[in-house]
């Protein structure tokens, strides 16, 4: 049974892992598509440089060889999920050095139209930087920088952008409006992440508070774990202590919760210590706290009362308990209590208190049970 449900476990992560990389790889195809369509676009622009008798047509063939090239490679080895391999799944800092590197050889070899290639090392450069560390980013700036400077001081290539005839003209409005395009696409890209970053700061948020939750309750019964009736306990004898008000403290136990146990399963048990908890918890004030001590024991901490006055509202809480119909659990099921009630004195550590409710509880046991005395 114990190696069947470590299958199972093992199972369900490896289809979980399964579905994150198919998801990934989903993430680069879509970005490498959009890198590649950039690319034919740039390419369609050349070959129309071409036509109007700026550029040669070997100048959009290699364009597009190599853009189409590039991306087709890192899209085949995204598909064979050697990316994963990775932390930056995406390779940010290699597809752009990859990018600005064909952008500068364009710039070289296609200088009449090199000022669009330039705007368009800054697209690469600006969408990366949303991936890329400050570290990452500042050696692409570099590698940029570098290729530039060589291209504008180490040669005296006539970098620019032909506007000499109408047909020219044109086609520099159509870089210009291909390139703010670009800028507007990044900058609603870098939206999208931060919007997507917000929600999962939001669903992480939600996660603890439904991760705190789950801690503080027993999963039994439905009231507070051991961990937060003590520090409930704490809390009531640090405000006692401020205020000068009186605080009560109860342990409660099941009588003979064994004899359910063993006579009528304990999924019966279970049942018992919810529905029981669930009849106390209905018939508390909103500022006392029920919590599981332990196995059939809760530890009940109610402020503002004397001893007195809690022993009152515990003795009316047992009889609640006794006339309960519990037979509709199980047939012959009768469920009653015992507690030992005490007030909390000033300076007093939680142990002593516990302690002094404890032997409350055992000289209730000893009068019979189904009764409650002060400490």
């Amino acid at each position: 049974m114990a190696q069947s449900a470590a299958d199972a476990r093992s199972l369900a992560a490896s289809v979980s892992a399964e579905s994150g990389l198919r998801k990934r790889a989903s993430q680069r195809r879509t970005m490498y598509l959009a890198q590649g369509a950039s690319y034919v676009f740039d390419a369609a622009i050349l070959l129309l440089y071409h036509l109007a008798g700026s550029t040669s047509i070997w100048a959009a063939t290699l364009y597009f060889v190599a853009g189409v090239g590039w991306t087709s490679a890192t899209l085949v080895l995204s598909e064979a999920n050697w990316n994963d391999r990775f932390k930056d799944h995406y390779l940010t800092v290699p597809q752009c050095v990859g990018s600005i590197s064909i952008q500068l050889v364009a710039m070289f070899l296609v200088p009449e139209i090199g000022f669009y290639f330039a705007l368009v090392i800054f697209i690469v450069l600006g969408f990366g930087a949303l991936r890329m560390s400050s570290r990452q980013a500042g050696l692409v700036w570099t590698y940029a920088t570098l290729g530039l400077t060589f291209l504008f001081v180490m040669t005296d290539k006539p970098i620019g952008l032909p506007v000499a005839t109408a047909a020219e003209r044109t086609l520099a409005l159509l870089c210009l409006a291909s390139v703010l395009g670009r800028c507007a696409f990044t900058g609603l890209y870098g939206s999208s992440m931060r919007e997507m970053l917000y929600k999962r700061g939001q669903e992480l948020k939600e996660a603890h508070a439904r991760i705190e939750e789950l801690a503080q309750i027993d999963e039994v019964t439905g009231a507070l774990s051991r961990r937060y009736i003590m520090r409930a306990l704490s809390e009531e004898m640090a405000r006692t202590q401020r205020r000068a008000e009186p605080c009560s403290v109860a342990i409660i136990d099941l009588d003979h919760f064994k004899r359910i146990n063993d006579r009528f399963g304990h999924p019966v048990g279970d049942e018992v210590l919810q529905s029981f908890s669930i009849a106390v918890g209905a018939n508390i004030r909103s500022i006392d706290r029920l919590g599981r001590y332990g196995g059939e024991e809760f530890l009940l901490v109610l402020p503002q009362v004397s001893k007195e006055q809690a022993a009152a509202a515990v003795n009316r809480l047992r009889k609640i308990v006794a006339d309960l119909n519990w037979t509709a659990i199980s047939d012959g099921l009768m469920v009653t209590m015992s507690a030992g009630v005490t007030q909390i004195h000033a300076d007093e550590a939680p142990g002593e208190i516990l302690a002094r409710a404890d032997a409350a509880l055992y000289r209730a046991k000893d009068a019979g049970r189904n009764c409650v005395i002060s400490a």
